[in-house]
């Protein structure tokens, strides 16, 4: 290897040196090859030098040191392309070079033309990011499974749910399987690691609530003012069909005209795939008469926009929260005597966001009504985990079915009674 300046003649026939300094080395075939470096001697030579080393790794067949792949990540992108013309650079090698933001802008290109919505890859990409630069991850060779678990342990203690802990590590491993499915690394640092048990750490379980409380919560939303862009008629629809449908916060944003059947028997909803949590086409039964209240809001919508216009800053949350806050005022003043009143008061729980158990009534636990009205009218198990649109029936009937007040004693009163005596002749009878 020898680090020299070429030669050229200007137009007035003088004879000129390159500003650049070239690289000469002979590569693992064989082959004499040239490669331009900088204007500064010493750079160039010591370009020269990472070269050679270059050379023998490839001759070897041994992997790049870290100092050599931390060299490469500061390279100039077309001196990593002209090392992989000469053949010392592989896709992996030059995907080593590359910084891990330059990875994950590429990742989310990847996820938008996989069919994924816009808010689930900004999400993706998002938790990713967040663990990145925590860690301070630069290069791909900085992944590292115990950084990433120490992170991340670091936010539970701070009171980071173990759901939310999940989520997080499933973005991380999703974006470590792609480079490696992408040929971009050759083995994924974060593959053994294992999320947590959420069960054991419930930070923000849900109720599911009474078909009373359902009533109020209903009437008194389409009675109320527009909020946050929804009229109070169209936020009770919203309600309603989340609670007979069990469609999630964001399926229900994608509907527009289009995802509608009203005059079929019976009349249907379809989620496209792209906005179906589990990716594929969804169609569910709608009742009748909510068929009808549906016919005429989306006769007011033109094609292709949203039925509900979700508010963009604030979640759906709040202003349910809102809206039973009013039907819970609107029911005690509902009571005809100061001690009618006095004893709706006593119920704290009543249309309560946040019960006395800890559990809340935020947007989600109308899909965990649906379950628990379904579980509640002795549908079949097999049936609701279809409504529910559920892989596992597990999850339908341990985690999306509550037990209401006044079922366990139902129940009760439906076993035999054990402390009547019988005769003797049927007694004789059930032993024979």
């Amino acid at each position: 290897m020898f680090v020299f300046r070429n030669t050229f003649t200007d137009r007035k026939g003088r004879t000129k040196e390159t500003t650049k300094w070239y690289v000469d080395f002979t590569n693992a075939a064989g082959t004499r090859c040239r490669l331009p470096g900088f204007t500064d001697h010493k750079a160039s030579e010591a370009l020269g030098r990472m070269i050679e080393r270059l050379v023998a790794c490839r001759a070897s067949g041994e992997s790049l040191p870290l100092d050599v792949q931390r060299w490469l990540q500061a390279l100039p992108d077309a001196i990593r392309a002209a090392l992989h013309k000469f053949g010392l650079l592989d896709g992996t090698c030059i995907a080593a070079g590359r910084t891990l933001k330059n990875h994950l802008a590429d990742w989310q290109t990847f996820l938008i033309a996989k069919g994924n919505t816009p808010r689930y890859t900004s999400v993706k990409c998002a938790r990713a990011t967040a663990i990145i630069d925590g860690c301070k991850f630069t290069c791909l060779s900085d992944l590292n499974a115990s950084k990433v678990m120490g992170f991340l342990g670091d936010l539970h203690t701070d009171g980071l749910a173990a759901g939310t802990f999940n989520d997080y590590l499933s973005a991380i491993k999703a974006f470590a399987r792609w480079l490696c499915r992408d040929g971009r690394a050759t083995s994924n640092p974060l593959e053994y690691l294992t999320p947590l048990n959420a069960r054991l750490d419930r930070r923000h379980d849900r109720r599911a609530l009474g078909v009373v409380e359902i009533h109020w919560l209903l009437d008194t939303a389409a009675k109320g003012r527009t909020v946050r862009g929804l009229t109070g008629p169209t936020r009770a629809l919203l309600y309603r069909l989340a609670l007979e449908s069990g469609l999630r916060a964001a399926e229900l944003a994608s509907l527009t005209r289009e995802s509608f059947r009203l005059d079929a028997d019976p009349p249907t909803v379809t989620v496209a795939a792209g906005y179906s949590k589990h990716r594929r086409e969804d169609t569910l039964p709608l009742r009748p008469d909510t068929a009808a209240k549906l016919r005429d809001l989306i006769a007011t919508i033109l094609p292709g926009v949203p039925i509900f216009i979700m508010p963009r800053h604030r979640p759906m949350s709040e202003t349910l929260a809102e809206d039973l806050a009013a039907a819970r005022a609107a029911w005690l003043a509902d009571a005809k005597t100061p001690d009618e009143r006095k004893s709706r008061e006593e119920r704290t729980d009543f249309l309560a966001y946040l019960d006395a158990a800890g559990r809340y009534a935020d947007f989600h636990s109308l899909r965990h009504t649906c379950g628990s009205l379904l579980a509640a009218a002795n549908v079949h198990p097999k049936v609701a985990q279809s409504i529910m649109r559920h892989s596992d029936i597990n999850l339908t009937m341990a985690r999306y079915s509550h037990v209401y007040n006044g079922q366990e004693a139902a129940a009760i009163a439906k076993l035999p009674d054990f402390g009547k005596t019988n005769s003797k002749k049927k007694q004789r009878e059930a032993t024979a």
